[in-house]
């Protein structure tokens, strides 16, 4: 059976229904159909941190007209596809699909939305985290004739205008599927077109109940095979039947997975217990000799709260000694030196010594807290080296700003502004130099990013030598006022990146951010700096679609809770930006080919 196009619309008639809408589609309230596990991606308005309601709220605004009391004032369309098109093998697989064959759904879907709605389409979203992919995108039903919201205009209508229009939108949608494979229902049958909040029941309820008591999927008298086989196929109850089965069989195999998890935490509490235990006897490992016991083994006595003997008043206070005999008048710290202020010899005879009297284990954490103690000596005492940036060479500027515009596709303009803010510049090997910085009031240079631009295919890559990677970052800010504190974090995989996705945003949505947005690039989860980031509400971790790079996303997740994952379809932002600038060139040089004529 070939697969099929869904679609469904939804009217939105308050902003408490948008609200609501948008707290199902974000997952702001418990969904339990849904895997927590999985991440959905935004395909339409990602780059709008404010909420849905406060986007068709401003989208209406701009209207010469304040709509009706019982106006539509935006539109949810569902869109999706049966599960033998994501899952050919085994349609009853809920959960897995072909991410191949999603992604080409979900990009043509995407299109479809941007070619027929344009600005008026503020949002699409992809859920990945149910039993089949599908896509919430919100239409703000904007009539540029009469400056009025009217989703009859686009939608509905009175004497039949309703059921053409809604027929013409399923042969759209399908016309932009059929490079895939999927194929329309029959058209003009008498299929019930459900609304997605009554599908979404439907698709939750038992489906025993609610598909076979109705008798739709009876044949009925006289009917042929023929017909009977398209009247099924066009019919929704017959994929509400096909998704409750799916996901009841997605649901079943999560209760399985508990279960075992279940069964398996007594072994993983045992684990745990061991480990503790390990550790505890690793902790006593490291722990230096006492020293009273290091004393008594050198023959000292203990009276009026000093060690005394072979010439010594010695006075022990924890891991501390200080020797109060006249012709010694000094101390020190620890059962090594100890040893070796009494019996009067050098390091490696105080071992000996040691390993004698208590053992190779003795032995050893004297010798740990020996290092300790001289390794905190040498951090506070030895001067550190300034970190240095690469001297700049100017004459080599021209050819990387050449390369980081037209071979990476970044707005000239940007780049000089980044070039005269001191973030990026020419060394003498024509490496474009990222400027890292720390996240202080008045940021300081601690480290520089290199990338080579020499030559056709230059690969090279690297930090510049005494880079502090966990201490500072490439990063920079747009939008709001200069002193505003950051109100949005983006966090991209490298410095090319990160300037490729504010472009993207710049191209698309004309502007910079309405507020203050901090662009940082990170290269590793644990260089996060969580402590001054923790505190940004909207956070959008934009790396790669790689498996590095989602397992890197769900890493920061962790760290900053508050995170939503934003996947690019091309293989990172910069060629997402490179796709698009290409884009933007061909209308523009085919407009100016129509003006011409």
């Amino acid at each position: 059976m070939s697969p099929l196009t869904i679609l469904r619309i939804e009217k939105l008639k308050t902003f408490g229904n948008v609200a609501g809408s948008d707290d199902h589609v974000t997952r702001n309230r418990e969904t339990p159909n849904a895997d927590p596990t999985k991440e959905n991606v935004p395909l339409i308005g990602g780059e709008d941190s404010r909420s849905l309601e406060e986007i068709v709220k401003q989208k209406i605004s701009t209207l010469k007209h304040r709509p009706r009391h019982d106006a539509v004032l935006c539109t949810e369309m569902f869109l999706s596809a049966s599960p033998e098109y994501f899952r050919p093998g085994d349609p009853s697989l809920s959960g897995q699909w072909s991410d191949s064959l999603m992604q080409q759904w979900a990009i043509a879907s995407r299109d479809w939305l941007d070619q027929n709605y344009g600005s008026k389409c503020v949002r699409a979203e992809l859920h990945l985290d149910e039993g089949t992919p599908h896509i919430h995108a919100y239409i703000v039903p904007l009539n540029d004739k009469t400056g009025r919201v009217s989703h009859d205009a686009m939608f509905g209508g009175r004497g039949g205008q309703g059921r053409i229009k809604l027929s013409k939108l399923q042969d759209s949608y399908a016309a932009a599927l059929a490079p895939l494979g999927i194929e329309r229902g029959v058209k003009g049958s008498k299929a019930t077109h459900t609304k997605v909040k009554e599908y979404y029941q439907a698709v939750n309820s038992e489906p025993l109940n609610n598909v076979w008591s109705n008798k739709k999927l009876e044949p009925e008298p006289f009917e042929s095979a023929t017909n009977y086989v398209a009247r099924i196929q066009n019919d929704h109850q017959f994929h509400v039947l096909n998704h409750q089965l799916a996901d009841r069989a997605f649901m079943q195999e999560r209760l399985e997975r508990a279960e075992q998890r279940a069964r398996a935490s007594e072994k993983e509490r045992q684990r745990l217990e061991e480990i503790v235990r390990s550790l505890e006897l690793k902790t006593q490992q490291l722990r230096d000799l006492a020293l009273e016991d290091v004393a008594w083994e050198l023959g000292l006595h203990h009276e009026e709260g000093k060690w005394k003997g072979h010439g010594h008043i010695i006075n022990i206070d924890g891991p501390k000694f200080y020797d109060f005999a006249p012709d010694q008048q000094k101390g020190s710290g620890g059962a090594i030196d100890l040893v070796m202020h009494v019996n009067q010899c050098n390091l490696r005879q105080a071992v000996v010594w040691l390993h004698e009297r208590f053992g190779e284990s003795g032995a050893e954490r004297a010798a740990i807290a020996k290092a300790t103690k001289v390794a905190a000596e040498i951090i506070q005492l030895e001067p550190r080296d300034k970190f240095t940036l690469p001297v700049e060479d100017k004459s080599k500027w021209s050819s990387v700003c050449n390369y980081l515009t037209q071979k990476r596709g970044i707005p000239e303009n940007f780049v000089e502004v980044l070039h005269n803010r001191g973030l990026v510049y020419a060394d003498d090997q024509q490496n474009a130099v990222f400027v890292m910085r720390n996240l202080l009031e008045e940021p300081q240079a601690i480290g520089a990013f290199l990338r080579g631009t020499r030559g056709e295919n230059n690969t090279f890559k690297g930090y510049e030598k005494g880079t502090k990677r966990r201490e500072g970052w490439f990063y920079f800010h747009l939008g709001g006022q200069p002193t505003d504190p950051a109100e949005r974090l983006v966090l991209c995989k490298s410095p090319i990146d990160t300037i490729s996705f504010a472009m993207l945003e710049y191209l698309v949505k004309g502007d910079v951010p309405l507020k203050r947005t901090l662009f940082l690039a990170i290269d590793r989860p644990n260089t996060l700096p969580v402590e001054q980031l923790q505190h940004i509400f909207n956070v959008q971790v934009a790396l790669d679609s790689s498996e590095l790079g989602n397992a890197d996303a769900r890493a920061i997740k962790q760290l900053l809770p508050q995170a939503k994952r934003n996947k690019c379809f091309a293989r990172d932002w910069n060629q997402e930006l490179v796709n698009l600038s290409q884009k933007l060139q061909q209308q523009q040089r085919h407009q100016n080919q129509e003006m011409e004529l």
